[in-house]
C-alpha cells in the first residue's frame, strides 16, 4: 500500500497492528481461541468486541498470523498442539505485515481515488470483492482469513452481504470481525459468530502497550493516563501525542474556580483550541470536559470518588459532586454539552465562543447547586 493513502484502521503516528507483536492485557481471549483451535471447534465467525483502542485489531492479526503460520493437522505425524497464539518470524508474519499474503483478505474502508480520501463506510462493492477473493483462493485447499476492520463501518447492503458469507461459509475459511459497538449490528450477523470480548487495560498494561506503539508514559502518570484514557490503549497514545495529562490539569484548574469562575483562566482555555490549525486541541477539550463531567456524575451518585487524574481533582470532584442529586444535574449536563460544541464546530461557529459557552454552563450548574435550598 502507498504510503501516501491512509490506512483507515490504524491510528495516526501509531503503528498500524499488522506490525504489533505483542498483546497485552487480553490472555483470556487468547486462551478461549486456542482452546477452540485445540479441540477442533474452530468456528468459521469470530466477533471481536471491546472498547475502542483495547487491542481487538492486534488479536485479529495475531490470530490471522497463528492460523496462516501453523501447519495443518497431518494424522499421527501432527506436531503436538500449539500452547500460544505466538509465531516465529518467519514468511507469513514478513508477507502478513506487508500485505501480500495471499491467503488473507483485509476489508476495510476503501480509498475514494476521485475524491482523494477514504470513502465513509464499507460498500458491498467490497464484500463482493471478499467472496470472489474466496473463490478464486480455494485451489490450494488450505486455510484461508479476512479480517474485516470494522463491520461497524459497512453500510446495509454490505452487511447484507456478509450475513450471506456467514450463512454459508466457505471451507477452511475464518472470518475475524472487528466491531467496536457490537449491539448496532444484525442480530443474526452477530449469532453466527462466536464472541471474544476484549475488556480496558490495567495501568500497567496500558503502558507496555503504549510504549509498544511509540508512545512514552512515565510511572507516576500511569495511573492518570489510565483512568482518563479508560484503558484504551489507543485513547492513551493520542493522549500522550496531545500532551493530553497537561490539558486535563488546566481544565481541573480552571473548575477549580467554580463556581466563580476564572474568566481570564477560561479565555484562555477557549483560544487554545480556537487556534489555526488547533482542531484536534478543541476536540480534546471538548473530550477532557465530557470526561470530567461523566467523572462528576459517576462520583456523586456511587458516593466514591475516582483516582486522581490530575493533583487536586479528588477533592474538586467531592466538593463540586457531593451526592446522587448533584450528580443527577452533571449528568444531564454531560448529555448535552459536548455534542453542542461538536455540532456547532461542524456548521463552522466559532470554536473559542463554543468553549466559553461549556465552561460557563459548567459554571452557571456550579452556582446553582451551590445555592440555598
Amino acid at each position: 500500500m502507498s504510503d501516501d493513502i491512509p490506512e483507515p484502521d490504524r491510528i495516526e503516528g501509531a503503528p498500524h497492528p499488522r506490525h504489533t507483536p505483542h498483546l497485552f492485557g487480553q490472555p483470556h481471549v487468547e486462551a478461549l481461541f486456542l482452546k477452540a483451535f485445540n479441540t477442533a471447534r474452530l468456528h468459521h465467525g469470530w466477533l471481536i468486541t471491546g472498547p475502542r483502542g483495547v487491542g481487538k485489531a492486534t488479536l485479529a492479526w495475531k490470530i490471522a498470523r497463528f492460523l496462516l503460520a501453523t501447519p495443518e493437522d497431518e494424522g499421527m505425524f501432527a506436531p503436538p498442539p500449539p500452547e500460544t497464539l505466538d509465531v516465529p518470524d518467519g514468511p507469513v508474519p514478513r508477507r502478513l505485515a506487508a500485505l501480500s499474503e495471499p491467503r488473507l483478505f483485509l476489508l476495510r474502508r476503501p480509498y475514494d481515488e476521485k475524491g482523494g480520501r477514504l470513502k465513509q463506510d464499507i460498500t458491498v462493492d467490497e464484500v463482493r470483492k471478499m467472496k470472489n477473493f474466496f473463490a478464486l483462493s480455494a485451489a490450494d485447499g488450505g486455510r484461508r482469513v479476512a479480517i474485516v476492520d470494522s463491520v461497524d463501518e459497512m453500510n446495509s447492503s454490505a452487511a447484507n452481504a456478509l450475513l450471506k458469507l456467514l450463512e454459508e461459509p466457505p471451507p477452511k475459511v475464518t472470518l475475524l470481525l472487528i466491531s467496536h459497538q457490537p449491539a448496532r449490528l444484525l442480530p443474526t450477523i452477530r449469532s453466527r459468530c462466536r464472541d471474544l470480548r476484549l475488556g480496558p487495560l490495567s495501568p500497567a498494561d496500558l503502558s507496555d502497550a503504549l510504549t509498544q506503539a511509540g508512545g512514552a508514559v512515565e510511572p507516576e502518570q500511569r495511573a492518570a493516563l489510565a483512568e482518563l484514557a479508560g484503558g484504551s490503549v489507543g485513547e492513551a497514545f493520542r493522549m500522550t501525542n496531545t500532551e493530553g495529562l497537561a490539558l486535563y490539569a488546566r481544565v481541573v484548574e480552571l473548575f477549580a474556580t467554580l463556581p466563580r469562575m476564572d474568566r481570564p483562566r477560561a479565555l484562555a482555555l477557549a483560544e487554545a483550541g480556537a487556534a489555526r490549525g488547533a482542531e484536534a486541541t478543541f476536540e480534546l477539550i471538548v473530550t477532557l470536559i465530557d470526561l470530567f463531567l461523566a467523572r462528576l456524575a459517576r462520583a456523586g451518585t456511587l458516593g466514591q470518588t475516582p483516582p486522581e487524574a490530575a493533583p487536586g481533582e479528588a477533592a474538586l470532584i467531592a466538593r463540586l459532586s457531593p451526592d446522587p442529586w448533584a450528580a443527577r444535574h452533571w449528568a444531564d449536563l454531560a448529555q448535552t454539552l459536548g455534542l453542542r460544541a461538536r455540532r456547532g464546530k461542524a456548521v463552522n461557529l466559532d470554536p473559542a465562543a463554543l468553549l466559553m459557552d461549556m465552561v460557563l454552563r459548567l459554571d452557571e450548574t456550579a452556582k446553582a447547586l451551590s445555592a440555598p435550598a
